[in-house]
């Protein structure tokens, strides 16, 4: 199975961000992802298999055991890739707790001996897809206001015709 371990957003700041996506959706040619595929990856983990999936709940445990919920603060939109053909994305700032977190969830990962993309930790919300950005700078987009976090969550990724479907396999709770 194809997964990821992620932080979940809270409903409101969802909502929020799908608030942001529709007024770029006007100014921005691409496939915008469905509000239900928002989330903040801490680890890619690529085809693991069932004895993988549970050694990744034993890492998750370990590196959420304790740890605080998680302050999101909303830090501008970025990109990969080309102008052209872009994945378009709001960044979240990289606050001490927040990247405790995600180094917590990888050494925990390591430790386990279970592979994951080592690509730096970035923390941010895919907004689009095969985004065609305008010469010209976006138009004021009203960010969500500052919300927190609780759940980290292991998540299978689902592929059909109709896009991709993230079903939650684990979730671990934070601020305990």
């Amino acid at each position: 199975m194809r997964a990821f371990i992620a932080l979940e957003l809270p409903q409101d700041f969802e909502a929020d961000v799908a608030v942001l996506a529709r007024q770029l959706q006007a100014q921005v040619r691409g496939r915008f992802m469905r509000r239900d595929t928002y989330h903040v990856t801490l680890a890619f983990l690529g085809e693991i298999d069932e004895a993988a999936a549970r050694q990744v709940v034993d890492a998750m445990d370990l590196a959420c055991g304790g740890a605080p919920a998680i302050q999101l603060v909303p830090d501008g939109l970025g990109t990969f890739g080309r102008p052209h053909d872009a994945t378009l994305w709001l960044g979240l700032r990289l606050t001490p707790e927040l990247d405790a977190l995600a180094s917590a969830v990888r050494d925990q990962l390591d430790v386990a001996g279970v592979g994951y993309d080592q690509k730096a930790f970035r923390p941010h919300i895919t907004l689009a897809r095969r985004a065609a950005l305008p010469r010209r700078p976006l138009d004021g987009p009203m960010f969500p206001a500052p919300a927190t976090a609780c759940r980290v969550t292991l998540f299978k990724s689902v592929l059909s015709q109709e896009g991709v479907t993230y079903k939650a396999l684990y979730r671990a709770a934070l601020g305990g």
